[in-house]
């Protein structure tokens, strides 16, 4: 990467715009997070993260960082038809009835159908399997699939991530004398397919920690509950926990529960994979050795959208042939042929999102008035438009449906959705019923199909929809922000501890800080989009790397601002330093969110303090940015200091508290 632009000289430009963002800053609770922080021996501000993620108790606070700790119910207590599966599975092998697995072209469905063959194949069945055409068939089981089955002499069907909704197609099968067990895990619908057995964590209780099993989740615990059966678990395991840690990660389910706990152990397995396809995946990736050792976690983020590619732009059957191989030759050329489709994956990305973009501003696309972008476009592949539209998301802050064409002669549409917080997309599109053909999806994302000719109805009633759910002031990239932070805080201790708290994703982000009134002592342009900059807090003299990706528009960044960041780790010529990723900055201010908490942000002989009234204002709580927590109760002449370590009683009438208290109520006399 070479150096574009110095900006020695930028300090005295004026950027013409900054990002067009809101923050939403968690309100500080420093007393809860001293207590929580004091209980489980980390900072108080890797405390307060644990707490923004609804984990408020000591015990859910243990489990949610230790979660092997936790103790599990059997599945076979949870799901009341898995006793019944197993016993279809041991028939089917013990007759050699022929299975048939039928998978889907997600990543989800892939990893499944992969995790199963291996297993089954292991336990002596005779299985092949069938994935729909994602052109020809769409998504799930259907009726000439049953059909082909039943003519090749197939005695059991075991369908992964579908089947739920397909109740002709089972019926059907039962019909021709086919057992079918149904391992699924998308909504339920009225009425249940007449399906021999059904594993789905929908029919559990909320409560149950295997209600955000992904598809290849389900196919996990059937499998292992299969091969205990038979007594052939031994060697199997670990290898089929490496394929549900990249399903899981693939299909961005939610990382709680059993998926938080399988999920820790399968990436720690990664590095030192037993899969032929996985050590040919992590070649071609390029993860090197070091990786391996410092940064394991990575690994199977790196690796789970080049899975993902293929269920999206490619032939699913190279998939679950790298992750079924043991023929080194065969998983180092389907590890290349992932390889390959990623990276057109990502130039499709960019080319249509830059087409998007300028199809927004020549036409011009009323956005801001219509609170929704509407987006279509021919010639765009409808397997990486989703993708596109989190990135427009991001871009504008306003829900996204972008489509393209299906045929050449433009008669039908088919498209994505993606939303903000504010915003369901699937009650959005069930709003708009009337207009379109197919639809599904949940809050955040949705697929939808629909004539040509009803494009500009559903764009006023997509309005229309939006106008009731958004205001003005949602129209803006959401930045959620975990807590405030001193730069002097952020050192290789908060970086382990926070990076402890792994994995990442879905119901469990990658925590974000802020520091107000950074000052940037240095910023340039790299590679094709970015900015890298050196930044400096005032009042110290320390200063720290950072890095914006495709930030690149707004060079020159003024100084100085807010900013909002994430943690990397920097490993160059043996030296590991902490730097900043930075997602959001604004111009200097007083943070909203803590106004509306009545709270208080203010310095104090160069440091930063947080300052809050407690138990309907009977006490002051003063939080600075090394985690210790002051708390006095009103007309008190002792105060509470308490540290990571230890809760001393203080005097507060003297030098320094009585300063520090006198400072943080005029702050907060002020709102």
């Amino acid at each position: 990467m070479s150096d574009k632009s110095s900006a020695a000289a930028s300090q005295h430009h004026t950027n013409k715009r900054l990002p067009n963002q809101r923050w939403q800053i968690a309100p500080a609770q420093p007393a809860k997070a001293a207590q929580l922080s004091i209980a489980i021996e980390l900072l108080s501000l890797v405390a307060q993260v644990i707490i923004n993620r609804g984990i408020e108790t000591l015990e859910t606070a243990h489990i949610y960082i230790q979660p092997e700790s936790q103790q599990l119910p059997s599945p076979l207590s949870e799901f009341s038809d898995l006793a019944n599966s197993v016993k279809l599975l041991q028939r089917a092998i013990a007759d050699g009835e022929k299975i048939a697995i039928c998978g889907d072209y997600d990543a989800d469905g892939m990893t499944s159908t992969a995790l199963l063959l291996r297993a089954l194949n292991h336990l002596g069945a005779d299985v092949d399997y069938a994935i729909p055409s994602r052109m020809k068939d769409g998504y799930g089981i259907n009726k000439r699939i049953v059909e082909e089955f039943a003519d090749s002499g197939v005695g059991l069907i075991l369908t992964v991530d579908n089947g739920i909704s397909a109740y002709e197609p089972v019926a059907l099968a039962v019909e021709l004398g086919l057992s079918v067990i149904i391992t699924d895990h998308h909504d339920l619908p009225p009425k249940l397919p007449p399906a021999d057995a059904i594993l789905n964590p929908k029919l559990l209780a909320d409560t149950s920690p295997y209600k955000g099993l992904a598809g290849v989740g389900v196919a996990y615990i059937l499998a292992v509950a299969t091969a205990q059966s038979l007594g052939k678990l031994k060697g199997l395991t670990e290898r089929l926990l490496e394929l549900f840690t990249l399903g899981t990660i693939a299909d961005l389910a939610p990382l709680v529960g059993v998926n938080r706990r399988w999920l820790k152990r399968g990436l720690r397995a990664l590095p030192n994979s037993q899969l032929l396809g996985i050590q040919a995946l992590m070649q071609v990736a390029g993860v090197k050795e070091e990786q391996k050792q410092l940064q394991p976690d990575d690994i199977g983020f790196k690796l789970g959208p080049r899975i993902n590619a293929v269920g999206r732009i490619g032939d699913p059957q190279l998939v679950i042939e790298l992750l079924t191989t043991d023929e080194p030759g065969l998983a180092l050329e389907r590890a290349m042929q992932c390889e390959q489709i990623n990276l057109k994956r990502r130039q499709l990305c960019e080319q249509i999102e830059r087409e998007a973009i300028a199809l927004v501003r020549e036409t011009p696309i009323p956005w801001k008035q219509s609170r929704v972008l509407v987006v279509v476009s021919a010639n765009w592949h409808h397997g990486v438009i989703g993708i596109v539209a989190s990135r427009l998301v991001e871009r504008y802050g306003v829900p996204v449906f972008i489509g393209t064409y299906e045929d050449a002669e433009k008669n039908t549409i088919r498209g994505s959705a993606r939303g903000i917080e504010e915003f369901n997309i699937f009650e959005a599109l069930n709003y708009c019923r009337d207009l379109l053909g197919k639809f599904g999806g949940h809050k955040a994302a949705g697929g939808f199909s629909f004539p040509a000719s009803n494009l500009d109805k559903l764009e006023q009633k997509l309005s229309d929809f939006a106008h009731k759910s958004l205001k003005i002031e949602h129209l803006k990239p959401l930045v959620k922000i975990d807590a405030l932070a001193s730069l002097e805080e952020i050192n290789l201790q908060l970086y382990q501890q926070i990076e402890s708290l792994q994995p990442w994703g879905i119901g469990n982000p990658p925590p974000v800080f802020w520091t107000p009134k950074v000052i940037i002592k240095e910023q340039k342009t790299i590679g094709k989009n970015h900015l890298k900059l050196v930044l400096q807090e005032q009042g110290s003299k320390s200063e720290i790397k950072a890095i914006a990706w495709r930030w690149k528009e707004y060079f020159p960044l003024p100084s100085p601002l807010d900013i909002a960041y994430k943690l990397k780790e920097n490993h160059w010529q043996g030296a590991t330093n902490i730097e900043l990723e930075l997602v959001g900055v604004r111009v200097p201010q007083a943070p909203t969110s803590d106004r509306q908490n009545e709270q208080g942000v203010f310095t104090h002989n160069g440091r930063i303090y947080t300052c809050s009234l407690l138990d309907d204002a009977k006490k002051l709580s003063i939080r600075n940015d090394r985690g210790k927590v002051l708390v006095v109760a009103r007309g008190d002449r002792f105060g509470l200091l308490k540290t990571t370590k230890e809760t001393q009683k203080v005097k507060v009438t003297k030098p320094p508290y009585f300063q520090l208290i006198k400072a943080a109520l005029a702050v907060l006399n002020e709102k």
